[in-house]
């Protein structure tokens, strides 16, 4: 049985595809379009997942949609009569597509498969699961656990923003949730909006800011903005909002509370800004805190998984884990909307289908996250001739060596190999790679390669049986999902003089015997890598290790700002002749810069919109 899931039209489309219940391929539609956050119907996504599995649209069984449009719509009317008569502007602008488009999703969605196979009648193959459910089982049915808790926190789906499910074998049940407009996710956003970053895309810009500041806002934040309780429940003061009826994510009151308007994207950031994404970052992270404690003592749940955009906040998900009120925590490392395509399916397989779920072996089944296209050698060869790239061919042992000692040497390397990664972490399949021994690292990739702000830090990759060696962390975390302290005997020391910096300046100071991937405070967003399953990559940053006595390496996501991460070798190469990247790996070619015809080259400082 093949079941397709989908999520799209609000923003993240995606595909994936089912066998039997096992995950065949997913993918996001940004990365075959080159559109930042594509939310149209994922039509490119979807003939990746089928030409991956061999098979024609007329196929598969049935197609699973990520939410329930009427719901979304109820939530949309109830919220304008509760706010009316404020917010007729925007209600007048979103009705017209909602009327003419995604109040009938159902029918849309039919006239989308249909152009593709006109001969099957696509209504009676269209299955719709809630928006939070679609979460909770991409969550619960991909992770190693036979049972688990299954808290999902996100802005909003159909009226749910944050929701508790208890998951047990093939059944998923919801028992909890907060609603509309009250939403942990949207009070994040909130301060995205208001520190001048986009909304659904910044919210990692503000999480890597935060340890930049001191949390001097967290009380007024508590104060005025969200009433926390004890257990995590919460609810929100819409004085300080104007996300249910206006354009802006924040009120007059908001700006009158912290003293100025929201900072425009390209104005400097001070240390206010900083602080306030510090205040925002502690308040998120005692409100997880509160949440997964008391559901613990709530249900005896041992096991926990985590799904939904918030699951994207690394730094709440490594402080869940010292926490210790769970003895596992897994999260979905397609979290986000996109994932919603993937739970859509597993969904409707054991929930709708009624369908069991195959035993696991104490593994995930997402197979690395790696879900994505691959491309053959001899494809691989051909592509990059057409697009004029100078190459040469090497072999396995001789690959894994000489770009071991690039890296050494301190060149950037892009590095292509296998399948694509499902989600928004690269993972070792679409990567850049540097030395992370190197104090110019973090700066050079910031300003030369990835063209964005020089505040944001870079994140590890560390082979996974030296992790306890490197950073305060014995667990796997392969998605790239968890934050934890570099190991207290990698630290150095700072000088007197050196403490006394503020805000940007940190950065001048190294930190550790690694310091492009510590942060000032300390820690890394770390990504253990597993022979099992990336045995290219291991092979890459074992041969590292046996170089420089370092098993980490850094790692990147292959893209410039504003760009999706890269999917062919084509974009690979664009990428590569647009940045200030010194070496190639696609495959087994290996491309340096000096060889290349200056004529390709690209300018990519300004060749995407600002995310």
């Amino acid at each position: 049985m093949f079941i397709l899931g989908l999520s799209g039209y609000y923003h993240d489309s995606a595909a994936a595809l089912l066998r039997d219940g096992v995950i065949v391929a997913a993918a996001q539609e940004e990365r075959f379009s080159r559109r930042k956050h594509d939310a149209r119907f994922p039509l490119n996504a979807l003939r990746y997942c089928l030409d991956e599995a061999g098979i024609s649209l007329s196929q598969v069984d049935h197609v699973a949609f990520y939410d329930k449009p009427f719901l979304k719509f109820e939530r949309l009317l109830e919220t304008y009569l509760a706010f009316a008569p404020r917010g007729f502007t925007s209600f007048r602008m979103a009705m017209p597509l909602w009327l003419r488009e995604k109040l009938f999703q159902k029918d849309l969605l039919a006239k989308e498969l249909k152009r593709l196979e006109p001969g099957v009648d696509w209504l009676e193959r269209l299955l719709f699961s809630e928006h939070h459910l679609s979460h909770a089982a991409s969550a619960f049915f991909a992770s190693p656990f036979d049972e688990a808790l299954v808290l999902t926190m996100d802005g909003v789906g159909e009226w749910a923003s944050t929701s508790a499910a208890i998951g047990r074998g093939s059944s998923l049940e919801i028992f909890q949730e907060i609603h509309f407009p009250h939403s942990l996710g949207l009070l994040y956003s909130a301060f995205t909006y208001y520190l001048g970053f986009k909304v659904n895309s910044g919210e990692y810009k503000v999480m890597g800011l935060a340890p930049y500041g001191e949390p001097k806002y967290a009380q007024t934040i508590l104060d005025h903005l969200i009433d926390l309780k004890p257990d995590g429940s919460y609810h929100l003061d819409q004085r300080y909002f104007d996300y249910c009826t206006g354009l802006r994510m924040t009120s007059a009151a908001f700006d009158d509370l912290f003293g100025a308007p929201p900072r425009q994207p390209e104005d400097p950031l001070t240390q206010r800004h900083m602080d306030l994404a510090a205040s925002v970052q502690a308040v998120t992270e005692e409100a997880v805190l509160r949440m997964t404690r008391a559901l613990r003592a709530q249900t005896g749940m041992k096991n926990l998984c985590l799904a939904g955009g918030v699951a994207l906040n690394c730094v709440a998900n490594g402080k869940v884990l010292r926490d210790g009120a769970f003895e596992h925590v897994w999260v979905q490392p397609a979290a986000g909307d996109a994932g919603g395509a993937l739970g859509a399916a597993l969904a409707a397989h054991h929930l709708t289908l009624d369908q069991p779920r195959a035993r696991s072996d104490g593994r995930d089944s997402m197979r690395g996250s790696y879900l994505g296209p691959v491309f053959a050698q001899a494809d691989i060869e051909q592509r990059l001739t057409a697009a004029g790239a100078h190459f040469e061919v090497l072999d396995e042992a001789g690959l894994t060596d000489t770009t071991a000692g690039l890296l050494a040497s301190e060149h950037v390397v892009g590095w292509f190999q296998g399948r694509m990664e499902f989600g928004p972490r690269a993972l070792g399949g679409r990567s850049i790679l540097g030395d992370p021994r190197s104090p110019r690292m973090q700066s050079v990739l910031n300003l030369k390669i990835k063209y964005r702000e020089s505040f944001r830090p870079f994140a590890p990759s560390v082979l996974r049986e030296h992790v306890a060696d490197w950073f305060e962390l014995d667990d796997d975390s392969p998605y790239m999902l968890m934050v934890a302290d570099i190991a207290a005997s990698r630290r150095l020391v700072p000088s007197d003089s050196d403490g006394t910096l503020f805000g940007i300046d940190k950065l001048k100071v190294p930190r550790s015997t690694i310091p492009a991937v510590t942060h000032v405070d300390y820690s890394a967003r770390i990504q253990t890598v597993h022979a099992d399953t990336n045995p290219r990559y291991h092979a890459l940053i074992s041969s590292f290790h046996e170089k420089t006595g370092c098993p980490v390496m850094i790692n990147t996501s292959f893209n410039v700002r504003g760009e999706p991460i890269v999917c062919t070798p084509e974009d690979a190469f664009r990428c590569f002749m647009g940045t200030g990247m010194d070496a190639l790996v696609i495959g087994n070619c290996l491309l340096l810069k000096e060889n290349q015809d200056a004529g390709l080259k690209l300018d990519y400082k300004n060749a995407f919109e600002l995310d």
